[in-house]
């Protein structure tokens, strides 16, 4: 490769996390290089990104101004920026953090309205405590994304004649649809427009990102991709349909089985595919992130082009005048609109990669239980540290999070965290989705709670799991309300229930200890977690919001329930579980718990425990300690002993 070809190459190479596993790029550039040649590989990226790294970005107020300004020379008197992107995704490349560049925002779901003289910003339950610590509130009012949402603001604060502009491709045909009806309500106009105006004002926008894109084994998917293809492309001649968009990349990734690093902590390859009912997909991806061991994986039955070139794409398939299924959740209005006017009979509708996805097949159920058993060794040793650390005072909340990760790393299997982790002292701990900052980090204080939730990308599996622990002797509130989210956490492991039940359905089995004295949580009680892919998956969930996807075998979901106390602690106790066949009556259904680690039991209070919450504990700790003894050792083992014994 010659300097020009990587010198164009270094921006989308510095625009992709960098990671636990800095210099897998370079495997974009040289094969079998030298330790001389990555050396100087390494020192010529340093040198570059040093001098895009001098790039002065103006303070938010001044950010918020120029982008009022590029509004009123497009003729708009309000914009709405979402915090995905072009996928509809949680965790999206630098390029795609708009909401961040204008509001300082850094959480994982938001949205803000900005118009000529107000703006808002809007975020769930997780997020109400950390939107006013990150978002000036002389800049933005703030709302809540579910009670007070977005076109609800439009439709109080839009005037008649406004044009109120959007991002056609960061918004499903739903959301845009009720923008519309929102500004038609005041005799506002929903403008799409054709470029976004945060891009235009954004001083050294990083550039798409450009990861090396790698065959996921069959010995971890446990389904090749020929087999994926043609399974679903039979379902889609079955329904009359010529193609489906895949626009998720978490289900273009477990399509095709490969594996990328476009995003933080989630080992996805940016990218659209259309699959036609005859099992050919076309591949909308920078060929430059395929090495050839990834194109030889996708064989001749997949054709990869341009990114550039997928609105073509979109339209060959609709002067077809085929019909097309796009997904509900993560295809875009722009998609949608491509295929409209273009001819396509479009349906909208969940992934058709969605519901095979969750439901693991037993290769992967298997790896994840491999995966959690040396992830949950992990977790013990630093939990057996943290018991000596902790204690001593000043230990951070950076430092104690970095530790854990330090014993997740001597692994082969092991590619990266599945998620920053949750490392939250005392009062920090009641932010549902806190993130330390080192100039704003706490220590750990004694006499409290603190909470830990973290997880692993392994190659076999994708792990996730939250402990809170007491730091020297916990307040009796404390130990109450830690033993009421155990109570309800132990009510929904062992809950069984008939095929057809959604996690909507179980959601209060998890809240009715709380429940019982006025206490709740304004968070989802389960989430799907993928197979070395996103932590966050669907369809499936466990809340109170309506679900009607009902729980299949296979399928991994978390079971957190929590208790957060504004300013002062925070409490959630986070396993994964599998839903399996129940083993004690036929057709229905059951939970075998994943997750292996200990639960602080310095933080019960005992005589709030049923006899059967007892022996549920006990007998997980019993399985706990003989899964993980063998891989500990020393001080380590003796702690485990301890952290498992029978109460």
């Amino acid at each position: 490769m010659n300097i020009n070809t990587l010198t164009e190459l270094l921006p989308g190479i510095g625009a992709a996390p960098a990671g636990e596993r800095p210099d897998d790029w370079i495997d974009l550039v040289a094969e079998n290089p030298s330790p001389a040649l990555v050396a100087q590989l390494q020192a010529f990226r340093r040198d570059r990104e040093s001098h895009e790294a001098q790039v002065q970005t103006p303070p938010i107020a001044a950010r918020l101004a120029l982008l009022r300004a590029a509004l009123g020379r497009r003729g708009l008197a309000g914009f709405i920026i979402g915090r995905a992107d072009d996928h509809q995704g949680e965790y999206v490349p630098k390029n795609a953090e708009r909401l961040n560049y204008v509001s300082g925002f850094t959480g994982s779901a938001g949205m803000a309205v900005v118009l000529a003289d107000k703006a808002a910003i809007f975020v769930d339950g997780r997020y109400t405590i950390q939107v006013k610590e990150q978002v000036d509130p002389s800049l933005y009012t703030y709302r809540h994304l579910v009670t007070e949402p977005a076109d609800a603001y439009i439709a109080a604060e839009g005037k008649k004649g406004d044009k109120i502009g959007f991002d056609p491709k960061l918004f499903t045909p739903d959301q845009a649809q009720r923008f519309r009806a929102a500004a038609n309500k005041v005799g506002a106009e929903l403008v799409a427009v054709d470029s976004n105006p945060v891009d235009e004002i954004w001083a050294g926008r990083p550039a798409d990102p450009i990861s090396p894109v790698l065959p996921h084994d069959l010995k971890f998917a446990g389904q090749g991709t020929a087999e994926k293809r043609r399974t679903l492309a039979a379902k889609l001649k079955a329904e009359g349909k010529a193609a489906a968009i895949i626009s998720g990349p978490d289900s273009l990734c477990w399509l095709l089985n490969i594996r990328g690093a476009d995003v933080p902590r989630t080992p996805f390859a940016l990218g659209f595919a259309i699959l036609h009912d005859d099992a050919r997909v076309d591949l909308f991806m920078d060929r430059r992130k395929l090495t050839p061991q990834t194109l030889a994986h996708l064989g001749n039955e997949v054709a990869v082009a341009s990114p550039d070139s997928f609105a073509d794409g979109l339209t060959t398939l609709g002067a077809a005048k085929d019909v097309v299924a796009i997904d509900a959740a993560t295809a875009s209005e722009w998609v949608h609109d491509k295929l409209a006017k273009s001819g396509a009979r479009v349906t909208v509708a969940e992934c058709i990669c969605a519901l095979p996805k969750a439901a693991k097949n037993a290769v992967e159920v298997q790896g994840s239980r491999n995966a959690h058993t040396r992830d949950g060794a992990a977790v013990a040793r630093y939990l057996a540290w943290l018991s000596k650390a902790a204690p001593k005072g000043g230990l951070k909340e950076i430092e104690a999070s970095d530790k854990l990760a330090s014993f997740r790393h001597p692994n082969d299997y092991f590619r990266n965290l599945s998620f920053d982790s949750i490392s939250a002292a005392g009062p920090n701990g009641a932010i549902c989705h806190y993130h330390a900052m080192p100039d704003t980090q706490r220590e750990i204080p004694l006499n409290s709670l603190y909470l830990i939730d973290s997880g692993g990308q392994y190659l076999d599996g994708t792990t996730d799991i939250t402990r809170t622990v007491a730091v020297g002797t916990p307040t009796q509130e404390m130990k109450d309300c830690f033993t009421r989210v155990l109570k309800g956490h132990i009510a929904l492991g062992t809950a069984r229930f008939p095929r057809g039940t959604t996690g909507s359905a179980l959601d209060a089995l998890a809240r009715r200890p709380l429940w019982e004295v006025g206490l709740d949580y304004d968070h989802g009680t389960g989430h799907g977690v993928g197979s070395y892919l996103s932590v966050h998956e669907g369809p499936q969930r466990i809340s109170k919001v309506p679900n009607r996807v009902a729980l299949e075998p296979g399928m991994i979901i978390s079971n957190e329930p929590g208790y957060y106390k504004e300013g002062e602690f925070g409490i959630r106790i986070e396993n994964l579980v599998v839903v399996q066949e129940s083993k004690s009556y036929p057709s229905w259904l059951e939970f075998e718990t994943l997750t292996l680690a200990p639960i602080d039991l310095n933080a019960i209070e005992k005589s709030l425990l049923t006899a059967d919450e007892t022996a549920w504990l006990n007998a997980y700790h019993a399985r706990v300690r003989e899964a993980l003894a063998p891989q500990l050792s020393g001080d380590d083992l003796a702690w485990l002993q301890q952290a498992t014994r029978g109460i």
